[in-house]
């Protein structure tokens, strides 16, 4: 069955001056009135209902860990003396921003004549691939997002939520033999004071202790002390061998052939 197909009928059987969504376990929406929020989480588009359903522990909040994410580095440095640790380093730096000023005042001069639109076409492909450079700096790092879990034990649940001049109800209820839920809000009242619930990710800082722990768990991988290149019951004839495959004749002439026939066929 198709999603669409299923909205329709969906929205067929209900009352449409009231909003209803149909998400899943983790809040997200499956179907909405807006087709635009199919597939967004729910803390997006309305924070309230989802911060009183924490409340009212219908939903959980769980914190996942990602140990291969990658982060920006932070802009400044550890220490004062860390810019000065290789002059090489800090020449080749300087005479590379040079060179990058000196490119960008020829284009912008276009001492080019003619080619003054290649230029200003170079200048700005310039600028994007320096600007798109910047931004792949990356390191790896360990982040942590929440997650929302619904409880089954909850059936059922209502309320009212104080948006300040106006009250917005709101009803869940679980979707029998399925993870799904439905849920039906009051689109009159505005809540737009309460903020959106984000699963943004955002990086661990750990402290020296913790950051000596960690690299003490997570040893190296390394080599064997010891070479393991053959084992008593292995058999070494069933490995191999391809130096002894020999061409089939066949399909050697099969190209051949092929050649002759083509002008027949294109006849």
């Amino acid at each position: 069955m198709k999603l669409e197909f299923l909205r329709r009928k969906f929205w067929a059987a209900t009352r449409q001056d009231l909003d209803c969504f149909v998400i899943d376990n983790n809040g997200f929406i499956l179907i909405s009135k807006r087709s635009q929020e199919t597939g967004r989480f729910l803390g997006e588009v309305d924070g309230a209902v989802l911060t009183q359903l924490l409340s009212m522990g219908v939903f959980s909040q769980v914190t996942m860990y990602d140990y291969q994410a990658m982060c920006k580095p932070s802009s400044h440095h550890h220490s004062a003396a860390q810019p000065l640790v290789s002059p090489i380093s800090a020449f080749l730096t300087a005479t590379r921003w040079l060179l990058q000023e000196l490119v960008l005042f020829l284009l912008e001069w276009s001492v080019w004549g003619s080619w003054y639109d290649r230029g200003a076409e170079a200048k700005s492909v310039f600028h994007h691939s320096h600007k798109h450079k910047k931004q792949d700096q990356l390191q790896p790092c360990d982040t942590e997002y929440p997650v929302f879990v619904y409880q089954p034990a909850i059936r059922e649940a209502n309320g009212i939520i104080e948006c300040g001049p106006c009250q917005k109800v709101f009803v869940v209820q679980q979707i029998p033999n399925s993870n799904l839920l439905l849920l039906v809000t009051d689109p009159t009242c505005d809540c737009s004071i309460f903020p959106p619930v984000l699963q943004e990710a955002t990086e661990v800082k750990y402290n020296a202790s913790v950051k000596c722990d960690r690299m003490r768990s997570q040893k190296l991988r390394r080599r064997p002390d010891s070479c393991h290149a053959f084992h008593p019951e292995e058999n070494a004839q069933d490995c191999g061998g391809a130096s002894d495959t020999s061409a089939s004749p066949p399909l050697l002439l099969l190209p051949v052939c092929a050649w002759g026939l083509l002008p027949q066929l294109l006849r």
